[in-house]
């Protein structure tokens, strides 16, 4: 091999090596550094989405655009960052905030927080209701290890009720997840077991971090780390009984937010790992 073909063999690995790989994903943007732990995501129009950082973070909201930009941020009062882990909006632009992330299964101060249409506010801070909750199945704070089925981050709106979706912590890991929902209304509720759904028996993919139903309500995602799972042509409040379809978007990040911005449409968010994720991407469903 001649030292001309050597040398451009080297600049076109070295090309391939530095070029990002996202799999199906479409990138949008880089989020700034001070969301590197984006646990949730709403899309409120074409333009702009809120999101949330989880445990450890402040309480607050931030609007960014369709390049993950920053636009603009409000500190919810009233609120506790106890561990926020997704967010949900209905269809009069009310922002709910998940408060339940419970990686010990050991909580019993589980809420929501429900927030005005942020689009329609000024100044730096936003007022919030309280929804608390608890799951009825849950006995013992934290269950056994075979039995840590009540840690969640994700959920969505739908007809005045919010629908939870478990996060499986189980030892050995089950890929198990309950459905649970609570009414959309300020006060205390018991959670009503609607639904369970096995994804998959990996736990580094199969755990669900993030949810969403379509504007049109006829599709529901939930997400893993690197996989989605589509729900179409479902009745009631199982969506689990509808079509089930998995998607692998074969890239393989800490992917803990989505929403829908259309009928066929969803944004994603990784958290930021060493070098890797705080992107914003694109996937279209259909």
């Amino acid at each position: 091999m001649s030292r001309v073909t050597l040398l451009l063999l080297l600049i076109f690995l070295q090309g391939c090596a530095q070029k990002p790989y996202y799999g199906d994903l479409t990138y949008l943007g880089k989020l700034p550094s001070k969301l590197s732990e984006v646990s949730g995501i709403a899309s409120m129009d074409s333009i702009i989405s809120w999101v949330i950082e989880d445990n450890g973070n402040k309480d607050h909201i931030y609007a960014i655009n369709n390049e993950g930009k920053l636009i603009k941020e409000f500190k919810v009062k009233n609120a506790k960052n106890d561990d926020w882990e997704d967010l949900a909006n209905d269809d009069k632009g009310n922002i709910y905030i998940g408060n339940f992330g419970n990686n010990a299964n050991d909580r019993k101060n589980l809420s929501i927080y429900k927030l005005p249409n942020p689009n329609n506010e000024t100044g730096k801070k936003i007022e919030a209701e309280k929804i608390t909750f608890h799951y009825p199945e849950q006995k013992k704070f934290p269950p056994k290890k075979s039995k840590l089925m009540f840690d969640c981050e994700a959920f969505f709106y739908q007809n005045g009720f919010l629908y939870l979706i478990t996060k499986n912590r189980t030892r050995p890991y089950t890929g198990k997840a309950f459905i649970y929902k609570i009414p959309a209304l300020e006060g205390s509720h018991t959670a009503k077991l609607v639904g369970k759904f096995v994804s998959c028996l990996d736990p580094q993919s199969c755990s669900i971090t993030a949810a969403d139903i379509s504007p049109d309500g006829k599709k529901v995602v939930l997400l893993g780390s690197g996989y989605i799972w589509l729900f179409t042509d479902f009745t009631g409040d199982d969506f689990t009984k509808g079509t089930l379809r998995s998607i692998d978007v074969k890239h393989r990040t800490q992917q803990e937010s989505i929403c829908f911005v259309d009928n066929n449409t969803v944004l994603i968010i990784d958290e930021q790992s060493k070098t890797k994720g705080r992107n914003l991407y694109s996937y279209t469903l259909d």
